[in-house]
C-alpha cells in the first residue's frame, strides 16, 4: 500500500532518522568532546548538573534532526530547479516515501546488537517478571550469550542494512521520478540530487557506526 503523505509526514521521518543518528553520534568521541563544553555553559547559567546535561543532549538531538531535515530539503530544492513547475513542498511530499527504507536501515544498524544481546534477557525475565525469584517457565537461570555473534558479524549486518536501505531509497526515488516527470531527461537530472542526498545519508550512517565502534 503506497504511503500517502499528510501534514507532518516529512518531519516525522526526518525525526526518526535524526533521533537514531544522534543515538549513534552520542556514543562517539566527537560528541563526548563537545558535550562537556556545552554542559558547562548551562552550568555557568546556574542550572543543576542533571538539568544542564538534559538540555545539552536535547540540543544535540534537535540539531541532528534539523541536519537530516536540511539534507533532505536541499535535495528536494535541487530537484525543483530541474523544471516542469514542481513546487518544493510538492516534491518533498511526493518523495518522502524514499526515507522509509532509510529510517528502517538506521534502526537496524543502530539497534541490531541491542536486540541480539539484550533480547535474550526475555527468557529469564519471562520466568521471573516481578524479580521475586519465581521460575514460571524454567528459564530463570538463563544468561545472555555474547558469543552468539561476533563484533565483526554485527558490523557486517549494520553496513549491509545501511547500503540496502539507501539503495532501496534510490530505487523508490527513481520510480517516482519516472512517473512524475514528462521528460525522461528531467527525471534523470532530478535523481542526481536525490543521489547526493542518499550518498550523504550513507556517509553519515557509516561515519556514525565507525565513530561508535
Amino acid at each position: 500500500m503506497p504511503l500517502t503523505p499528510v501534514a507532518g509526514t516529512v518531519p516525522l521521518l526526518c525525526a526518526m532518522i535524526g533521533t537514531t543518528s544522534f543515538d549513534g553520534f552520542s556514543q562517539g568521541p566527537t560528541w563526548n568532546s563537545l558535550a562537556p563544553h556545552i554542559q558547562q555553559r548551562f552550568l555557568d547559567l546556574g542550572l543543576s548538573a542533571d538539568t544542564a546535561l538534559e538540555v545539552t543532549f536535547t540540543i544535540g538531538l534537535v540539531a541532528m534532526v534539523l541536519l537530516i531535515g536540511l539534507l533532505y530539503r536541499l535535495g528536494v530544492a535541487g530537484m525543483q530547479t530541474v523544471g516542469e513547475g514542481h513546487r518544493t513542498d510538492e516534491l518533498a511530499g511526493r518523495f518522502v516515501h524514499t526515507l522509509v527504507p532509510i529510517a528502517l536501515a538506521y534502526v537496524v544498524a543502530h539497534y541490531f546488537s541491542l536486540l541480539v544481546y539484550n533480547g535474550q534477557a526475555t527468557a529469564y525475565l519471562a520466568s521471573d517478571p516481578l524479580g521475586k525469584g519465581s521460575d514460571l517457565f524454567g528459564t530463570a537461570s538463563a544468561t545472555i550469550n555474547y558469543s552468539v555473534i561476533t563484533a565483526t558479524g554485527i558490523w557486517y549486518v549494520q553496513v549491509a542494512a545501511l547500503v540496502i536501505g539507501h539503495v532501496c531509497g534510490l530505487i523508490l526515488a527513481h520510480d517516482r521520478a519516472v512517473a512524475m516527470y514528462r521528460s525522461p531527461r528531467h527525471a534523470t537530472r532530478s535523481q542526481y540530487w536525490m543521489l547526493a542526498v542518499m550518498v550523504s545519508f550513507t556517509s553519515l550512517g557509516l561515519w556514525l557506526l565507525s565513530a561508535a565502534a
